[in-house]
């Protein structure tokens, strides 16, 4: 396991970005809390410097079943339980809310779950299921981040794109009223059933957009540039991504059917980006690449940019 990913559970199959521990089903929130070893609280708790003279305006976020200090925060700071981050999916999803993945990482700094959406979607013939992904951290670094990651059921790629017509993440700073913030978070059902309906619109449109294989070699020699001043060796590795991305838009079964388009191209990058093996693998790339699918992938969301420009 990488370092940085402290504890997570995850749903039938080896999940793509092969981190965490199987489990038998998808279990329900209280069991999900246990499994994902998240079943902790963070306290806030008074800082003194060496001479036992409080710091004003300042408290450390520490977890209460180690000791572990997760953050110092403002006093304006407030906390967000991990069982309040899961009510929170419960209540906007319903009863039937079953978790696929759910974690620690960076030692209890930033917490995430990703939730199965009730819905799957028929576009293009397809099957295309929503999930959501809910983050939230310990540590004052970063908001709390709900975002809906769409995923093709045939080949597991991420189609999370960055539309200009539907927004698919909601966000809320650590101050001011908490609860009342995440009454208004419902709404994000419906920020994911619209981000569906515009990217279902955007799939038959680059479905429709046919693209030669001159335009697909620009692209991809576009995403994966060769630097200027580049070694031999590092413009061969270049060369050799990028015959990694044309086999997956010319070879991928699950994409032999497509046409010569810009769907299939995005599919291909998508493929690419999301399961691609790197030539040098870090010790955190597992989870920065899990991370992506709330943030968007930089090499997705820039093809997307070029067949738009097209």
């Amino acid at each position: 396991m990488a370092a940085n990913v402290e504890t997570m559970f995850y749903t039938r199959e080896k999940p793509w970005h092969g981190l965490g521990t199987g489990v038998a089903e998808a279990p329900n929130s209280t069991d999900a809390l246990r499994l994902a070893g998240l079943d902790w609280k963070v306290i806030q708790e008074p800082i003194y410097t060496d001479a036992g003279r409080k710091i004003p305006g300042y408290k450390a976020n520490v977890r209460n079943t180690d000791r572990k200090v997760l953050g110092v925060v403002t006093d304006r700071y407030k906390i967000i339980q991990n069982r309040e981050a899961f009510a929170f999916t419960d209540a906007l999803m319903g009863s039937g809310v079953r978790y696929e993945t759910a974690g620690a990482l960076q030692e209890g700094r930033k917490v995430w779950l990703l939730a199965r959406m009730p819905r799957e979607y028929i576009i293009s013939g397809e099957r295309i299921s929503p999930y959501l992904v809910f983050s939230n951290t310990h540590d004052g670094s970063g908001a709390v981040r709900v975002a809906v990651t769409p995923i093709r059921v045939v080949c597991n790629n991420t189609l999370n794109l960055a539309l200009r017509t539907a927004k698919r993440g909601w966000s809320m700073v650590h101050t001011g009223d908490i609860r009342g913030k995440i009454r208004e978070a419902k709404d994000t059902l419906f920020m994911a059933e619209k981000y569906m309906e515009s990217l279902g619109k955007e799939i038959e449109k680059l479905r429709r957009q046919k693209l030669s294989d001159g335009q697909i070699k620009e692209y991809m020699e576009l995403l994966l540039p060769v630097e200027k001043g580049a070694t031999d060796a590092q413009a061969k590795n270049v060369r050799k991504l990028r015959e990694d991305m044309a086999e997956r838009y010319y070879e991928a079964p699950d994409l032999k059917d497509v046409g010569n388009n810009a769907y299939r191209f995005i599919n291909a990058v998508s493929d690419f980006a999301t399961h691609a093996s790197p030539l040098r693998r870090t010790a955190n790339y597992k989870e920065n690449l899990f991370i992506r699918t709330m943030d968007g992938n930089p090499v997705i969301d820039r093809a997307y940019q070029l067949v738009g420009a097209a």
